[in-house]
C-alpha cells in the first residue's frame, strides 16, 4: 500500500505514538489523516481532521466510522496499561484491559472495514506488544489482553484478506511516551516506532517487530520458557 494518497485514520492520537503516525502520516503524503482520542481537545497537531472517539463506546465508533467513510488505513493505536496483581486486584482491571486492547479493538475494525473494503481496499495496523508473548510481575492483565488482541489480529487478518484489507500486527517493547513514565530500562523512539510500522504497511507485512527486545522474546518462544523467565526474573 502506498501511503501517499491515503485515508488514514488513526485511535488514541493525542500523544505517545499515536501523534508519531499522525505526523509521520501528514509527512509521507497522506491526503487525509483523522486524528481520534477520548479527548478530542488535547490533539495538537495542525493538518489534521480530529474526531472524538471512545473505542470502548459502540456510539462513539459508530459515529466515527460514519464521519470517516473515505479511510483506507486504520491504525488502532488506542490503549491503556495498569500495574495490578491477577490474584489480589480488583477483576474490573482486567476486564478494563480487554474491553480496550481486545473487544475496542475488534470493534473499531468491524466498524471501519466496510469503508475500507468498498475505497478499494487497504491496511489496518493494531500496535501490540512484545507483551502479546510474555508478562512479568505486575503486567498480568495488560499481557493478556495483549495477548488475545494478537491472535484476534492473527484471525481478523484471515477473514479480511479476500476483501483487499491488510491487517498488520506491529510489536515493540517500552516506548519512551508517558505511559512508561518511570521505567527504568531501554526504551525505543515512539517515531521509530511509527516509521517502522509505516515501512511495513507499504510492504504489506503481516507482522512488524520494531526492536532487538521484542525479537528476542518471540525468538524465545520455540524454546523452554524456563530460560526467559529465569532472565526476566534476574
Amino acid at each position: 500500500m502506498d501511503i501517499t494518497g491515503s485515508v488514514a485514520l488513526v485511535t488514541g492520537s493525542n500523544r505517545g505514538i499515536g501523534r508519531r503516525f499522525v505526523t509521520a502520516l501528514l509527512e509521507r503524503g497522506a491526503a487525509k489523516v483523522y486524528a481520534t482520542a477520548r479527548r478530542p481537545e488535547l490533539i495538537d497537531v495542525p493538518g489534521v481532521e480530529v474526531l472524538p472517539l471512545d473505542i470502548t463506546d459502540a456510539a462513539s465508533v459508530a459515529a466515527a466510522a460514519e464521519r470517516a467513510g473515505d479511510v483506507t488505513l486504520l491504525v488502532n493505536n488506542a490503549g491503556i496499561s495498569t500495574q495490578s496483581s491477577l490474584l489480589t486486584d480488583d477483576l474490573d482491571d482486567l476486564r478494563r484491559q480487554l474491553d480496550t486492547h481486545l473487544w475496542g479493538t475488534l470493534a473499531t475494525t468491524r466498524a471501519f472495514a466496510p469503508a475500507i473494503e468498498r475505497n478499494g481496499g487497504g491496511t489496518i495496523v493494531n500496535v501490540l506488544s512484545a507483551l502479546s508473548w510474555f508478562s512479568y510481575p505486575g503486567s498480568g492483565s495488560y499481557a493478556i489482553a495483549k495477548a488475545a488482541e494478537w491472535n484476534m489480529t492473527n484471525a481478523v487478518r484471515l477473514e479480511l484478506a479476500p476483501r483487499g484489507i491488510s491487517v498488520q500486527a506491529l510489536h515493540l517493547g517500552a516506548a519512551d511516551t508517558d505511559m512508561m513514565a518511570g521505567f527504568d530500562g531501554p526504551m525505543v523512539d515512539p517515531a521509530e516506532v511509527a516509521a517502522a510500522a509505516l515501512d511495513g504497511v507499504e510492504r504489506d507485512a503481516f507482522e512488524v517487530v520494531v526492536d532487538d527486545w521484542s525479537a528476542m522474546v518471540k525468538a524465545s518462544l520455540a524454546a523452554d520458557p524456563a530460560a526467559l523467565y529465569a532472565q526476566i526474573t534476574a
